[in-house]
This record gives structure tokens, sequence and C-alpha cells, in this order.
């Protein structure tokens, strides 16, 4: 046999080979998508990490649906469980107050939110030359208030929790540091101030 009749031999039994399976390439793409349907491969760990890293705007909806289904439901369980855990208990006011006096001093009232568990609290400043004034809790809820005559001016000061220095007081005119401690200032009888 030569070398040009094995070539033709060849190619004849390829075109009937072809010929023959060609009534099962056709639709062959079809087939094979309804095979899968919307199957979709799984995802190695990896693979799910690097998705959750740089998802796809539909992954992005996901997570954002799922972020708010969460806040959701933690919204709706505290105002729930806030009836049980403090029911119709009014919220304390926490606020410096001034009352005027005629002699131009002005009564401001200290206050300071304390855990529950302390057993002393006072209010130290320039105004008594650093030196504690005890706050009271006589109703043991927690909050410690004090009301000190003031004349009008600049005051620096701080609180001291059971000896732990708090002075970084959110309800300040400013806080200020020095020597590595907050101090907070409150400005006492400046035009429109509330105290």
């Amino acid at each position: 046999m030569k070398h040009d009749d094995l070539d033709v031999l060849l190619q004849d039994t390829l075109r009937a080979e072809v010929a023959a399976a060609s009534d099962r390439i056709i639709d062959l793409e079809e087939r094979v998508v309804m095979e899968l349907g919307d199957r979709r491969p799984r995802l190695r760990w990896f693979q799910w990490l690097g998705q959750l890293a740089a998802p796809t705007r539909a992954t992005r909806w996901g997570q954002i649906a799922v972020v708010g289904a969460t806040a959701a439901v933690f919204l709706f369980l505290g105002l729930t469980l806030s009836d049980r855990i403090a029911p119709n208990t009014p919220a304390p006011q926490l606020s410096l107050q001034r009352l005027g006096t005629a002699d131009g001093m002005q009564s401001v009232l200290f206050v300071w939110p304390a855990p529950l568990e302390a057993e002393s609290v006072a209010v130290v400043g320039n105004f008594n030359a650093w030196e504690g004034t005890d706050l009271s809790d006589p109703d043991g809820d927690g909050i410690w208030t004090a009301q000190i005559p003031l004349a009008p001016g600049r005051y620096e000061y701080a609180f001291v929790v059971d000896g732990k220095w708090q002075g970084h007081d959110p309800r300040a005119d400013e806080v200020i540091q020095s020597f590595g401690q907050y101090s907070s200032v409150r400005y006492i009888g400046r035009g429109g101030d509330d105290a």
C-alpha cells in the first residue's frame, strides 16, 4: 500500500465516522445546558472567601440584605426586651444646669453616671483646689450628683470614681489633656450659656 492510498483510506474512514456521529452532535449544546440546569459548581472554601472579599453585584446585594435583616432583628429584640429590662423607667437627665443667685454665684449641678457597684464619686477641679467634693446617689440608681455654687468663669474639673480619674465628661464645653490626664472644661456665666 502506498503512502497516498493510506491517506485516502484514513480520510474516508474519518468522513464515515463523522457522518455517523453527526446526528449525535446536533443539539449537543442544548442537551448539555438542559442537563446542567441551574446547578452551579460547588465552591471550595478559598473560593468562597474570595467571593466575600471581592463580591459580585448579586453577592453584594445578598450581603446587604443579610446585614439589613440582622439589624432589623436586633432592633426588634431591643425594643421588645427594653420594657422587660427597665419597665417605664424615665431616662435620667445627665447635664450641668445653672441656677442664678443674687450675688452672681450660680449653682452648677455636676452629674456622673457610675456603675451600680460604685462606692464613692467625687468631683475635683480648680474651683475646689482639686480636693474632692463628694457626689451623692440617694436612690441608688447609679446617677451621682452634687450642686456647687460657682462664680462666672472657666473651670477645669474631673470626676473620681472609687479612686479612678474620669476626666472626659461628654457634657463638658471642651476636654483638655495635661500631664497625661484628661480634664473637662466648663464655662459658667457666658452669654447665652445654660451653665
